[in-house]
């Protein structure tokens, strides 16, 4: 037992922050020896849609933390009512025919708030546990339908479901396919829609129906009868903010439809509200068989995630299932469930979800159209509070599409850099810079959020124009 680990009477400085954090902590998705070098950025504490950093420094967060916090930071709410909860009953397990009130009440609640034909719920801890749930409980179907065979859930190149074993391999990152052996056995992937990589030369709505039907052909070369399942992000998310033309979701459910197979709508980033819906999939007209959501159920206070299940799904679970050999400790932690609770009624109570889809929603997107006025934005989209710019060399080459700039500029992460320096998260994925603020946000925030924006793109151009890149 190690007896020598310091008091820390004095308050620690940033760089006592830093040297602990290099000591102790491994980071998701992080080069440890870059860090290391670097030194960590130290958040402090939060409010509304602004962080603080240990030196003092405010931060406005465009991000919602990563994607999750939907109310904005310092809702009392919220710390009532895992305060409350934690001194009532601060756990017990949904095992051996068990239960509390939380997490009954919560299910309800979903339902409630949930597309038609969604009345039951398995919870999880994350998104990832969500997606690797949706795995055993698509392979659990079929096998009640008497088609152990349709083994294949088909995902999309770029696409992010986790970083579990399961999640990752539906994913289509294929950096973090190299390292682990994923994908694995009975997952492959289509293509995404994303009109400036695979669209360039055509109509942006026939590009989409075309990008639909690369399911078609994907459910024809492995065969209908060995296919489970497409699993999609309504809006992708950690792919950069990819908003897919009109024509496509609509020309997914018809194929989904026709072949049997079922829809599965990964709602981590885009449920609750994001999309100016409850949920992304009532946004682009989707009817899933299954709902994974985490993030924006507790508004990430605490951690929880899930699956909702749908008619379809959940009779054969019910009726024909026995029993389901699947679960986490934490499934319907009572105070996680006591958070998501009051987080929900939080939302009703402010109308965020009427607010993103009337008011900001389209001031957003207004402002982010104006964006493309700056010499190096070459494309923007929104939906909801999601926005994305594509940063470019030329605005329009000779395919009528923007010209990238070479990927060893790094240009989205030079502009990210003045981001951090300028007090803004916002956050590069390639050359494409998205934003995803808390829900709250304000026309008056979205204002002072695009006059930081513009600050920064102004001096990535600046640096360009002194490196010869321009």
């Amino acid at each position: 037992m190690n007896t020598n680990i310091p008091t820390h009477a004095a308050p620690r400085t940033t760089a006592d922050w830093q040297a602990a954090d290099a000591a102790h902590f491994l980071h998701p998705f992080t080069d440890f020896q870059a860090l290391a070098r670097k030194g960590s950025r130290i958040i402090t504490r939060a409010h509304d849609v602004y962080l603080w950093d240990s030196e003092g420094h405010q931060l406005f967060d465009a991000m919602s933390g990563l994607w999750c916090v939907n109310v904005g930071y310092g809702q009392e709410a919220l710390v009532d009512a895992a305060t409350q909860q934690m001194r009532q009953l601060p756990f017990y397990n949904s095992f051996f025919q068990t239960t509390t009130p939380p997490a009954v009440e919560l299910a309800e609640l979903l339902a409630q708030i949930s597309p038609p034909g969604f009345q039951h719920v398995f919870f999880a801890n994350s998104g990832s546990e969500g997606n690797d749930t949706v795995v055993r409980m698509v392979r659990r179907y079929w096998d009640l339908q008497g088609q152990p065979e349709r083994q294949v859930i088909i995902g999309r190149w770029n696409g992010y479901h986790g970083s579990t074993m399961a999640g990752a391999s539906l994913g289509g990152m294929k950096y973090m396919h190299a390292q682990g052996g994923l994908p694995i056995p009975g997952i492959d992937h289509i293509d995404q829609p994303y009109w400036i990589e695979h669209g360039r030369g055509m109509d942006r709505e026939a590009f989409g129906l075309k990008a639909a039907r690369w399911l078609e052909d994907k459910i024809l070369e492995i065969g209908a009868d060995k296919v489970a399942a497409f699993i999609g992000e309504p809006v992708q998310g950690a792919g950069g903010v990819i908003v897919p033309p009109a024509s496509y979701w609509p020309e997914i459910q018809r194929i989904c439809d026709r072949y049997g197979i079922l829809l599965v709508s990964d709602e981590v980033i885009t449920g609750f509200g994001r999309t100016g819906n409850w949920f992304g999939c009532q946004t682009m007209g989707t009817r899933p068989d299954l709902i994974t959501f985490a993030k924006g159920v507790t508004s990430g206070y605490v951690p929880l995630g899930g699956v909702l299940v749908g008619e379809r799904v959940a009779k054969a679970l019910i009726e024909q299932g026995g029993e389901f050999e699947h679960g986490y400790t934490y499934s319907g932690h009572p105070v996680a469930c006591a958070v998501a609770l009051a987080n929900i009624r939080l939302i009703r109570q402010l109308g965020l979800v009427e607010h993103v889809r009337e008011d900001v929603g389209p001031y957003l997107a207004q402002q982010f159209e104006a964006l493309r006025a700056h010499p190096l934005i070459g494309d923007t989209q929104t939906c909801g509070l999601m926005g994305a710019m594509l940063l470019c060399k030329d605005k329009a080459g000779p395919d009528g599409a923007p010209v990238a700039f070479d990927a060893s500029l790094e240009v989205g992460m030079l502009c990210r850099g003045h981001c951090f320096a300028n007090g803004l998260v916002m956050r590069a994925v390639g050359d494409r810079m998205i934003i995803a603020p808390p829900l709250v946000i304000t026309r008056a925030q979205i204002d002072e959020l695009m006059g930081l924006i513009r600050r920064c793109l102004d001096l990535t151009l600046a640096d360009l124009r002194q490196r010869g890149a321009l």
